[in-house]
């Protein structure tokens, strides 16, 4: 169990604020109301407004320029992978392109790795495996289950792969409790990375490609069944 977060009227104002520019109430590029018009309008200070758009700027989500205002920015045309989690939070939709260029990316980290992997890199990923299935909880395996993963990243040599790896992962927190599905039985967790952690400590980078397109596929398959409603 985890303890509730204590939310202060900052954070209410914040994703108010937030749900109104990702669901289209103030688009991309227009003008926020002034700050005294808002905290009037929301029953808050003008203090609570200025500490939510400070931010939703670091968020990536506004911009404030003196004498012009607080407008809305194009976060699609502007914005980055680190809006991924929030924009998940906002619409659980975004994890068909997640799950769509996590496809692509894997079995590209998959083939690369298996060429280009160092015999320390390809028997730390057998002990990555071993650890999926000695895990005693879903929570244990999924995160275990992850550590393969960023160890394949960490094996194409290409540090870029490393950070994709690090930014589809994060995009995953706010619905990971939903997306443990695949991961319950250890020894089935385990069972299924085998193949792609064998063709890349093999030296195989096309049976790897092959063994990752297998797991992404399945496993995506099952995390989208769960988060089905009933």
């Amino acid at each position: 169990m985890e303890p509730l977060p204590r939310e202060t009227i900052v954070d209410v104002l914040e994703r108010r604020l937030q749900e109104d520019i990702l669901d289209g109430t103030h688009p991309a590029g227009s003008l926020l109301p002034p700050e005294q018009r808002l905290a009037e309008g929301y029953g808050v200070t003008r203090t609570t407004v200025k500490h939510a758009f400070g931010r939703l700027t670091q968020a990536g989500l506004l911009e404030t320029r003196h004498g012009v205002g607080t407008r809305v920015r194009d976060y699609l045309r502007l914005g980055g992978a680190d809006l991924l989690p929030m924009l998940v939070r906002h619409n659980p939709e975004w994890l068909a392109d997640i799950f769509e260029v996590r496809a692509g990316v894997g079995t590209l980290i998959a083939e690369r790795a298996a060429a280009k992997a160092t015999p320390p890199q390809r028997a730390r990923l057998r002990t990555l495996l071993d650890a999926v299935a000695a895990a005693t909880e879903p929570d244990a395996v999924q995160l275990a289950d992850a550590e393969v993963h960023r160890a394949l990243a960490r094996a194409t040599g290409n540090r870029v792969y490393v950070l994709l790896t690090n930014t589809l992962f994060a995009a995953y927190l706010p619905l990971r409790v939903r997306l443990v599905a695949p991961f319950h039985d250890p020894a089935e967790s385990a069972a299924r990375l085998e193949p792609l952690v064998t063709a890349v400590a093999a030296g195989d980078p096309a049976t790897a490609r092959t063994a990752a397109q297998a797991y992404l596929g399945e496993t995506q398959r099952i995390m989208l069944e769960a988060l089905e409603p009933s």
